[in-house]
């Protein structure tokens, strides 16, 4: 029988084009997703080695540490892959707030669809 993705214990994660993965940021205890990110190789190691978590960023092109300026740091409490091994799960016991607007969750903005269409609504 050959290992399908789906059902291996190798770890082989899939990078898109650009070398990144996705990554979920979801808070420890509650589930409650902070923030979507991304990683490259190097950023999915050093996560994987400091049990911190480090991402890419897209916008300044280089690799970061969560909360290195801020202080608001990720700690992971365990890391999961989905099925075919191209987007990363971080459960995370998250210090201060994770989004640099200052909320908890970067997803603090509800769309409603309204007779103009669909509006956001602020629910933090």
């Amino acid at each position: 029988m050959t290992d399908t993705i789906e059902e291996t214990a190798r770890f082989s994660p899939k990078f898109n084009a650009d070398g990144l993965v996705v990554a979920a940021a979801v808070e420890h205890g509650t589930g409650r997703l902070l923030m979507i990110a991304y990683m490259n190789a190097e950023a999915l190691q050093k996560t994987i080695d400091t049990g911190e978590a480090w991402y890419w960023s897209r916008s300044r092109g280089e690799l970061w540490r969560k909360g290195a300026t801020s202080g608001h740091t990720q700690k992971v409490v365990e890391m999961r892959v989905d099925c075919d091994q191209d987007a990363i799960e971080l459960i995370v016991d998250q210090t201060g707030p994770a989004c640099h607007t200052q909320r908890r969750s970067c997803f603090y903005r509800r769309i409603e669809n309204g007779p103009d269409g669909a509006k956001l609504v602020f629910v933090e």
